[in-house]
């Protein structure tokens, strides 16, 4: 049998999650019995990068490297991993739930009429039909088991940070150079004429080794305000929950869950979050989680080391005056 991963590739660099995939990879391939683990890299000047795959595991790497592949294109892209689908047969085949990965995985599924199972958040072997693949479903209330086991290959797609990084380099490593398909080059290619990058504000919440989030519970965006100075304070980052950016206080970018990021920071603190499995799918790596909530029998509290009952009223002021400015790393 193959695993296949697909290398998520930013700035000719690839990301963290496609280690994160290749390392989870590793595990599917033991469960196998020791089954293949390739990958699959697209892009222009990212043939020095197939070595660094090779460190994770990787034995093959089937590569496409041409100006025509610089930024990502459904009429370049998706044919050409189609076609090296059909000639070299995996069997499993992972994408990031990455911007690209969210587009590419789906159309190159439907493409070889194959399912996808998406923004999982964890992946086992089953059994009897091969990749069982673990969503959260009704809001988050449960986790769902996807099986697709009448069609190879069987897909997936994965956010960045829900697996670990785990180095183990490939006694045997080959690259196989794919056949880019003319439609790489057709005067119909979507053709860039500009790239503009925005950098959000803050600390990333990836390098940040402390983490405020702020939940529905947090009541308005002042004490929003006062989350993110405090987060500041302590050298780290604010984030949140889905009903803080629906209520306009905070950015989408700053959502920690399975439709937001993924963190392991030092330390988590939350305000006001109630503990949704699809925010708890997101965080609970933390090496450290306090929460405070008013509600006693909030869900968060079932994965917190340190709980405090109390209103974030009365804590937050304490909290603002114990932690001066001055502490700033």
């Amino acid at each position: 049998m193959k695993i296949w991963v697909h290398s998520d590739v930013s700035d000719g660099r690839i990301t963290d999650v496609t280690f994160e995939l290749l390392s989870k990879a590793r595990d599917l391939a033991d469960d196998l019995g020791g089954a293949d683990m390739e990958a699959t890299l697209i892009g222009s000047g990212v043939a020095s990068e197939a070595g660094r795959l090779a460190e994770y595991g990787a034995g093959t790497v089937y590569l496409a490297d041409a100006p025509s592949l610089a930024l990502y294109s459904p009429l370049s892209h998706v044919p050409l991993l189609v076609g090296a689908v059909e000639l070299w047969r995996p069997d499993i085949y992972l994408f990031a739930a990455t911007s690209i990965g969210s587009a590419l995985g789906p159309a190159v599924a439907a493409r070889l009429r194959t399912g996808m199972a998406a923004h999982c958040v964890d992946l086992r072997i089953n059994d009897r039909k091969g990749l069982s693949a673990l969503v959260p479903s009704f809001g988050g209330r449960v986790i769902g088991e996807i099986l697709c086991p009448n069609s190879t290959p069987q897909m997936a797609s994965v956010k960045p940070g829900i697996f670990v990084k785990k180095p183990q380099a490939s006694s045997e490593f080959r690259i196989v150079k794919l056949d880019i398909p003319e439609d790489a080059s057709d005067e119909r290619r979507l053709v860039p004429i500009g790239i503009e990058r925005r950098h959000p504000k803050g600390r990333p919440l990836s390098e940040a080794d402390v983490v405020i989030c702020g939940g529905f519970g947090v009541g308005n965006k002042e004490n929003w305000l006062l989350l993110e100075e405090l987060a500041e304070r302590l050298g780290g980052a604010a984030a949140c929950t889905r009903p803080a950016v629906d209520e306009g206080w905070c950015e989408e970018n700053r959502m920690v869950g399975t439709s937001g990021q993924s963190i392991r920071p030092k330390v988590y603190l939350g305000f006001g979050v109630s503990g949704a499995t699809h925010h708890v799918c997101g965080m609970n790596e933390a090496c450290v989680v306090i929460s405070i909530n008013r509600d006693e029998g909030a869900p968060i509290f079932e994965v917190s080391d340190f709980r405090v009952v109390a209103d974030l009223n009365r804590i937050l002021p304490l909290l603002m005056d114990a932690v001066r400015p001055s502490v700033r790393r």
